[in-house]
This record gives structure tokens, C-alpha cells and sequence, in this order.
């Protein structure tokens, strides 16, 4: 059942000139300021008891509440003992090594078994973070490391390097074809007008940028690291597709291997999942400001996977 609660406050006279959502991100440092849009979207915010706009001008002495929703004993916030390659833990992050096949946060068809059911279970404390500390997302069937925020100053922190593009997050990905030399996409990101399933590049779309360098040519295939300059859903398999080179095993973006041997095309067929995996993660530590990098290994199936093209050129 949803508990509500109800935050006042009054504006001070140093944030007059301020839009109210920069006035409200000033005031409540805990919280970004997307999650303080979502709230006023969601008419959870009222100016002198009049519901609130973004971009309304404030000038001090406005009475400002703020009713708050937390939602306990959901089906898709039950604790469930999962198990997680935990690869790093103190007192304000996790740093996760997700494997294929783990769906990150509940939705449509995967309501429990999720990581942050999992998380629930690991750590009762992660009750008290909004999504259990997550911070980003991998697709399910991509694998690799995720940061998990333990408080909410934490997450707060994490969510705006994201937003200021501040954390590093690269990827290896294999690609259909030979890549020539290294570059850039840069190309919005929407909803497909008509698959609404899937995305695309589309003009109406969110600014996305995704770098990639060439790792390896192997027998028809490419192995790029591919570096995120945004985060927007499906942009790696989306982007490469756009340019010509979708992912193996992608089964929403993916092609049917051309020009190679029966016994190639039966092992590229074959793959079950998209072959990308999330492979180095670096961010400011939101404790100590620091800098700290992690890098995982490429998972057994798309080192097997490697290793197969490699003996069969």
C-alpha cells in the first residue's frame, strides 16, 4: 500500500530569479532534479497551494508542499534470494557484474527474479533508496557492470554525472561486417513509428552519441569497444544498425549472417543473445570524490564465440 508523506518548505529570498524546479534541486540536494520534474509532472507539488510548473519564475516567500509516495509490500518490490556477482562494495555504492538473462528492474513479463528483487534481499537498507539503488540500466540479455547506490545521497550523486555525462561506461560489442576504422554516431534516438516495440534513429528522437574504436576483425565480424556519451534505451544495438552493423544474436536489431561457411553462419544463428557485454565502468566515488574504474572479463559465451571465428578463419 502507498504511504504518503508531505514535505513544506518556504523559498528563500537567495533563489529569487530561479526557475522552481532549480530552486527546489538548490533546497533538496538528496534529490535530482529529474526526480523533482517527475513530481511536479505528477502534480505532487503545489506553490501556495496551487499545483506547480517547472518553469515558473519564484521570488522568495512562496510556501512550497511536496507530497511524497513510497510504495511497500508491491509484487514487483518483493525480496528474493538471487544471486549477484557482487565485484565491489563500501559503505555508499555496489558495482554489480549483471549476467545475461537478468532483467535489471520490473516491467512488462518480469514483475519478480529481477535484480532489484535481488537486491531487496541482499540488503533490507535498499528499501529506503528509490528502485533499490539503481542508478542505469543494461538490456536483459546484455551483460556486464551496473553501479548500485546504497544511500540516496549516493544515488542522487551518481544520477547527476550521468546527467552530466561525467561517467564513462564502455562496452565491447560484435557486429555483422568488417568495420573500417573507428568513429562516432551521433544520431537521436525515438520510438520506432511503427514497430513501437523497438527504437530507432528518428529526428523527433533524444539526442544520442555512442564512440567506437575497432578492437579486432575476425572472419566477416567486428569486435568494437563502443563508448557512451549518452544513455538511451537500446543506443549501442540501435546505433550500429543505423550505420550498417548490427549485433550478432541481436533478435530485435539483428541481420542474417551473409558471405560466410555453413558452419559460421550455424554458430551466428545460433547465439542467443545479443553479443554485447558492459565491460569497463568508471565514476567519481560520491564519498570521497575520487575517481574509480572497474573492468570484467568478456563472459564464457562471447569468449567462446571469439574463440570459434578466430579457428575457423
Amino acid at each position: 500500500m502507498p504511504i504518503e508523506d508531505i514535505l513544506e518548505l518556504e523559498i528563500p529570498r537567495n533563489c529569487a530569479g530561479l526557475r522552481l524546479d532549480q530552486a527546489l534541486a538548490k533546497l533538496l540536494p538528496t534529490h535530482s532534479r529529474n526526480r523533482i520534474q517527475m513530481w511536479i509532472l505528477a502534480k505532487q507539488i503545489t506553490v501556495d497551494n496551487l499545483n506547480a510548473n517547472s518553469k515558473r519564475t519564484v521570488w522568495g516567500g512562496e510556501n512550497i508542499k511536496i507530497r511524497t509516495i513510497a510504495y511497500h509490500n508491491e509484487t514487483t518490490n518483493i525480496a528474493e534470494p538471487l544471486e549477484l556477482n557482487i565485484v565491489y562494495e563500501d559503505q555508499a555504492i555496489l558495482i554489480i557484474n549483471k549476467p545475461a538473462g537478468m532483467v535489471v528492474h520490473p516491467g512488462n513479463g518480469n514483475w519478480q527474479g529481477t535484480m532489484l528483487n535481488g537486491l531487496l534481499h541482499y540488503s533490507s537498507k535498499l528499501k529506503e533508496v528509490p528502485r533499490a539503488g539503481i542508478v542505469h540500466r543494461l538490456d536483459k540479455n546484455t551483460s556486464g557492470l551496473l553501479v548500485v547506490a546504497k544511500t540516496l545521497e549516493a544515488q542522487t550523486n551518481l544520477v547527476r554525472q550521468l546527467q552530466n555525462r561525467t561517467m564513462k561506461r564502455d562496452y565491447l560489442a560484435l557486429v555483422h561486417g568488417h568495420v573500417q576504422f573507428g568513429g562516432q554516431v551521433n544520431a537521436p534516438i525515438g520510438r520506432h513509428p511503427v514497430q513501437r516495440v523497438k527504437m530507432a534513429v528518428n529526428k523527433k528522437g533524444k539526442e544520442a552519441r555512442t564512440y567506437y574504436q575497432v578492437k579486432e576483425k575476425i572472419n566477416g565480424y567486428t569486435l568494437l569497444q563502443c563508448s557512451l556519451d549518452t544513455g538511451r534505451t537500446h543506443q549501442i544495438r540501435v546505433h550500429m544498425l543505423s550505420i550498417g552493423h548490427p549485433l550478432v544474436g541481436d533478435p530485435t536489431y539483428g541481420t542474417k549472417p551473409k558471405k560466410s561457411s555453413q558452419e559460421i553462419r550455424k554458430l551466428i544463428t545460433g547465439f542467443p543473445r545479443q553479443a554485447l557485454h558492459a565491460k569497463y565502468l568508471e565514476l567519481i566515488h560520491p564519498d570521497t570524490g575520487q575517481k574509480v574504474m572497474w573492468e570484467s572479463e568478456l563472459p564464457k559465451d562471447i569468449d567462446e564465440l571469439l574463440l570459434t571465428l578466430r579457428e575457423a578463419s
